[in-house]
């Protein structure tokens, strides 16, 4: 699928591409709406349409992705939330084989992601995923997300990286063309984010619900 001698720099998203997208998928739309209905008196179907209109409002931009900024929003104790729910915070059964033959490979691994610190801590705390990973940069260290050019041209600077050696793997196809508009030589979408989901569909870009559908090619090399 991809020239892999001609790649020095494999770019990874975290939340579904290494990481099971369940876990946040259940905490934003499932627990915040019923913690709301809990503490605001408010029927669920209230407390739903409350967060789904405060999540448009900042879809793509750095407070979507920010604990501190939903905290003082909702008015809720996002993080303590968060550590109710770790035992759904789960690598994709196919990350660390995927991150280990990179490794053997001389494949540079640098996680890219949009989440925020504090919850990007406690999934390194819950998981073996730093085991995998040689550097990490969140949006929230250059103030811009993955959606914004700035973001990338911070990446590229910070790791010295020739992006046409670069590929990125990420599940949102926004965030790919963000990367491919930026420079990225290749990218690579996940199609199944959310183990308890059906796939997604990728029709601008190359994608795999597996990575062990490209070990054979990569260690080939």
């Amino acid at each position: 699928m991809f020239p892999w001698n001609k790649i020095d720099t494999v770019l990874l998203d975290m939340d579904g591409t290494l990481l099971d997208l369940h876990f946040d998928n259940h905490f934003w739309l499932n627990l915040v709406p019923q913690e709301l209905s809990r503490q605001k008196a408010m029927t669920t179907q209230d407390a739903v349409k409350l967060v789904e209109v405060a999540y448009k409002k900042v879809f793509g931009t750095l407070e979507w992705y920010s604990l501190d900024y939903w905290q003082k929003e909702l008015k809720l104790d996002i993080l303590a939330l968060h550590k109710t729910l770790v035992d759904r915070i789960q690598l994709r059964q196919d990350s660390m084989p995927f991150l280990t033959a990179l490794g053997a490979q001389k494949k540079s691994r640098i996680l890219v992601t949009n989440a925020h610190p504090h919850s990007l801590a406690l999934k390194l705390e819950h998981t073996d995923l730093a085991l995998g990973l040689d550097h990490m940069l969140s949006s929230h260290e250059t103030g811009y997300p993955k959606e914004h050019p700035n973001f990338w041209r911070h990446l590229f600077q910070q790791f010295s990286l020739d992006p046409c050696q670069c590929l990125f793997i990420d599940d949102s196809q926004v965030i790919l063309q963000a990367a491919k508009d930026a420079g990225v030589g290749y990218q690579l979408g996940i199609t199944n984010p959310d183990s308890q989901k059906p796939d997604n569909v990728f029709s601008d870009f190359p994608s795999i619900r597996d990575y062990h559908l490209l070990l054979e090619d990569l260690l080939a090399k």
